[in-house]
């Protein structure tokens, strides 16, 4: 009974979402070295007393004499009459900003996953969350936003489009530290060359460094792969070290899986054996079989209280590769409305190159594969009693 005590323990420990490697510096995949110096840190603020305090005043607190002076026309700098371009350059502003909070959200996310240690009463997985979804909100609102601009006509716009050459969308930095922090490789990205030739030089090394730090992605497959519920013999009796294949769990799940394919879909079979029991040196792999492994587990049985928040941080996290998906599809759609097939300010093929990159960086797309690997509740192996209790906070 030690031993299954000792499982409650983990299993409570688990949702901390954290790590001895991370705090060692270990690799959590064949490509990637977490190091808690690779992990950004919140900042904390000194206090001033309240005595000696200026008193805040709303123009000052927001610096809107900044924020509201820094919309310079260059059809004002031409002698151009072009009305829409305060209405161009304040929703791009606005797209900076809002991008700004999604990053301070998500580097509060990485460092809360990233703690080396943490109680088992701590909130962390409801803070994790909680603003994941303080994410989507944000990134549902750029993708309405595009409904404004929208507003502006073709004509509209070539009124000053010349005049920004060669600036373009394609250089925010900060929706490239996004997608980088989130886990996107350079490697993996659409366009490669245009990448490199149309930003900085400074700017390159900004995002390229951010690629060398430990992502959301790689605290995901870390995470994962310390789910306890498959390695205790007292649950599952003796279990062949280094062969997940032969669990009593794993087993019976393929066969009633691949019992359960048309003939359309046997192909799956082998589908299923590469993402849970596959090589991790494949070049393609970000989750480890191990960790989709437990992704799978989350996703078949996220009834149990226990698992409901893991399976609403995933939930979260393909929900934000899907909205920055429908952002790039609302963008493709308005540059084909707005310009056609013609080249865009910063030289690259406008809307050719916007559909590469819409539909080659998804970055959690191992985790929404896993639903092709599902089957149905009334056919779900039954799990041990006493898995059932820890799952169900009974233990």
């Amino acid at each position: 009974m030690c031993h299954l005590r000792n499982l409650r323990l983990s299993v409570l420990r688990w949702n901390v979402l954290t790590t001895k490697r991370i705090q060692d510096g270990t690799r959590s995949d064949k490509n990637q070295v977490v190091s808690p110096s690779s992990i950004p840190i919140l900042r904390h603020h000194s206090t001033h007393s309240i005595m000696s305090k200026k008193e805040v005043y709303y123009k000052d607190y927001l610096q809107l004499d900044k924020i509201l002076g820094a919309q310079e026309l260059e059809s004002d700098k031409a002698g151009v009459e072009a009305h829409d371009e305060m209405l161009f350059i304040v929703i791009h502003q606005a797209y900076e900003l809002w991008f700004k909070q999604v990053l301070y959200e998500l580097d509060s996310i990485t460092a809360l996953l990233s703690k080396p240690t943490v109680n088992d009463n701590d909130q962390t997985l409801q803070v994790v969350v909680h603003r994941s979804r303080r994410i989507i909100e944000i990134l549902r609102l750029l993708v309405d936003q595009i409904n404004v601009m929208e507003t502006m006509s073709s004509l509209d716009f070539l009124d000053f489009r010349d005049l920004l050459r060669p600036a373009s969308g394609f250089q925010s930095i900060q929706w490239k530290e996004l997608e980088a922090k989130l886990g996107l490789h350079y490697e993996n990205r659409h366009g490669k060359q245009y990448y490199v030739s149309q930003l900085r030089p400074e700017d390159v090394g900004r995002v390229r460094d951010i690629e060398k730090q430990t992502n959301l992605l790689d605290l995901l497959n870390v995470w994962l792969e310390r789910m306890p519920y498959f390695e205790n013999e007292e649950i599952w009796g003796q279990i062949a070290d280094n062969k997940p294949e032969e669990h009593p769990f794993w087993s019976d799940y393929r066969e009633k899986y691949t019992g359960g394919l048309l003939d359309i879909e046997k192909s799956n079979a082998d589908l299923f054996d590469r993402t849970l029991f596959g090589n991790d040196e494949d070049p393609k792999r970000r989750l480890s079989a191990k960790a989709c492994r437990s992704a799978l587990f989350i996703y078949l049985y996220k009834g149990f209280p226990l698992l409901h928040l893991p399976y609403e941080l995933m939930v979260s996290l393909l929900e934000i590769d899907e909205l920055m998906a429908s952002w790039r599809m609302r963008h493709v759609n308005m540059v084909m409305r707005m310009i056609g097939s013609r080249v865009g300010t910063g030289k690259s093929s406008g809307h050719g190159y916007l559909k590469g990159a819409m539909d080659k960086h998804y970055i959690f797309r191992e985790l929404a594969e896993l639903n092709g690997l599902l089957m149905p509740r009334k056919d779900l192996p039954e799990l041990p009693k006493e898995l059932e209790r820890l799952l169900g906070f009974s233990g």
